[in-house]
């Protein structure tokens, strides 16, 4: 099991679920993926659920609320920073804008929403009891995120200047180029430039889950009534993916990777 302790700053560390229907969300993503789902009071008429793998926190989910009428239901990735509200000024001053001003979760961390000058969104987090995920790269845990966008060189300037990330292109044939960003020597997410074939997807961060077997996961999909968007696919050298929605149509990815570790 690859247990985490800390997150070096620009780390994505997190994947919440904003849902339209927690009941039912709970019930297929612990089918599909094993896990445990702990609900947590949050405050007057608001349960946090944490997920679970083996005991270990892996994300979490909670039903939307008033405040966020109108959204659609969505996977949020958090990065890890030092200081969040250095971090979401640092955000500003680059062109993005800050969704969400910093704010203490109780003594849990400090967390902001941000947008990037694309208009996807991802969350800061400044550890406070909580580091975030404490299990990666293992079947059911997080293992990736990967920025879907209109612009990537605006993107780009902006990931790379706000955590110091450096990035390398790939030539992907038919698929186009591919980004990799890179938090020292460790791959911090992806990148891909959203095409007119893809119908008008909005700019976002995918989050992506560790799996066993690519395939079966994606029939599991299937079987318990959900979509499977894009069907399983090889990534030479990387490993197998595929692209689901669950029942309340959110997306959210999985793959078998070569070599989990990377």
């Amino acid at each position: 099991m690859a247990q985490v302790t800390e997150y070096k700053p620009g780390t994505f560390c997190w994947l919440e679920l904003a849902t339209t229907d927690s009941a039912g969300a709970k019930k297929f993503y612990t089918e599909l993926f094993g896990w445990a789902a702990i609900d947590v009071p949050a405050g007057p008429g608001m349960i946090y659920t944490m997920l679970q793998l083996n005991g270990q926190n892996i994300g979490a989910l909670y039903q939307m609320g008033d405040r966020e009428k109108g959204l659609p239901p969505h996977w949020a990735s958090y990065v890890s920073v030092a200081n969040a509200d250095e971090s979401a000024e640092k955000a500003r001053s680059l062109g993005g804008a800050v969704v969400m001003a910093p704010f203490d979760v109780m003594d849990i961390g400090r967390m902001s929403l941000i947008a990037d000058p694309t208009g996807a969104t991802f969350s800061l987090w400044q550890a406070g009891k909580s580091i975030g995920a404490t299990v990666v790269n293992q079947p059911g845990a997080p293992t990736w995120n990967e920025l879907s966008t209109t612009d990537t060189k605006a993107a780009g300037d902006f990931y790379t200047k706000l955590f110091g990330w450096t990035s390398e292109e790939m030539n992907m044939g038919p698929a186009g180029q591919y980004t990799i960003f890179k938090n020292g020597d460790r791959g911090a997410g992806g990148m891909y430039k959203i095409t007119p074939e893809m119908g008008g997807m909005p700019p976002m961060w995918w989050g992506y889950f560790a799996v066993e077997d690519c395939d079966s996961t994606a029939a599991r999909v299937t079987e318990l009534g959900g979509v499977v968007m894009e069907q399983p696919k090889d990534i030479p050298g990387v490993g197998r993916f595929a692209i689901i929605q669950d029942l309340q149509g959110t997306g959210v990815a999985f793959i078998k990777l070569n070599n989990p570790e990377l």
